[in-house]
């Protein structure tokens, strides 16, 4: 395998799954901020950033967790922690898609400038949180919606009350599926020391998932009614609704493999929710 292809893994690229759960709540802030036309250039900038950002992010995660990636065996022969490429390597590249990324805002107001400022300290901090934090995921959470009030400061120059709403919903959401991630590593992260929300909860993980995913379609439909959305946002999470459920059905044995599966379906309540929200603008 050759340099190039060790930097594709090392940023994810071939696992998108990370990059569409930072997207779906972010296209959902710019259609709600717009009204649902979105300026395209917005549009452009938003879903490259995105993708710089999280591959940044996974480059930073791995150097951070170099040494306890030795000891989970899903993450062992990741290229840091194989010896493949440097931790200087890795820092480089994530240095070098951070600095793309806020190129790309450059042009937008000084606002959303300062948002991208805290939301790369947010982003560079996660690896850290599992060090100390019980519940490193609920940061997680902020990492990755911490597009919504970027997105709101970009359209409308400030961010209103209700894009923290959006924000502190996407925490939840987050907390649930990355917890079922976390319950694939359980195990192994127990031997280690490193803290996550699978351990935390202990035998009460499948009904915290459960509960986190109530709360968060909770939190969306309230925001729904603020936007004055109607029957395709309802529509929209209620598939978000059954795909939970769907994940409960791949979580209560606890096995590995089903709560990787339920983790990754995620994409799809993601994309059920975000379809509402275009779906009722586009049809008014």
């Amino acid at each position: 395998m050759n340099k190039l292809q060790l930097y594709f893994r090392l940023v994810r690229l071939d696992k998108p799954i990370g990059t569409v759960l930072l997207l779906w709540p972010t296209l959902g802030a710019l259609w709600l901020a717009s009204g649902g036309v979105p300026d395209w250039r917005l549009l452009l900038i938003f879903c490259l950033g995105t993708l710089l950002m999280r591959s940044a992010g996974c480059a930073v995660n791995d150097y951070a967790d170099q040494d306890f990636d030795r000891h989970v065996k899903r993450t062992a022969e990741r290229p840091i922690t194989s010896g493949r490429v440097s931790g200087k390597e890795a820092l480089a590249i994530a240095g070098l898609l951070a600095a793309l990324s806020f190129a790309l805002i450059l042009p937008l107001n000084a606002l959303t400038r300062q948002l991208s400022v805290a939301a790369v300290v947010i982003a560079a901090t996660y690896p850290y949180f599992k060090r100390f934090f019980a519940i490193p995921q609920a940061y997680l959470g902020i990492a990755f919606g911490f597009g919504i009030p970027m997105a709101f400061a970009a359209v409308q120059g400030a961010v209103p009350a209700v894009a923290w709403w959006l924000l502190a919903a996407n925490v939840f959401w987050a907390v649930a599926y990355d917890t079922e991630y976390a319950m694939v590593d359980r195990d192994d992260d127990l031997k280690i020391g490193i803290k996550t929300s699978a351990i935390t909860f202990g035998r009460a993980d499948v009904a915290a998932i459960m509960l986190c995913y109530a709360v968060n379609l909770g939190m969306l439909l309230a925001a729904g009614r603020h936007f004055g959305l109607g029957l395709w946002f309802h529509a929209g999470l209620a598939v978000a609704a059954a795909c939970a459920l769907y994940h409960y059905t791949l979580i209560r044995g606890r096995e590995r493999a089903p709560c990787f599966a339920a983790f990754r379906h995620n994409n799809w309540l993601g994309a059920a929710v975000f379809a509402g929200i275009a779906l009722d603008y586009a049809l008014r």
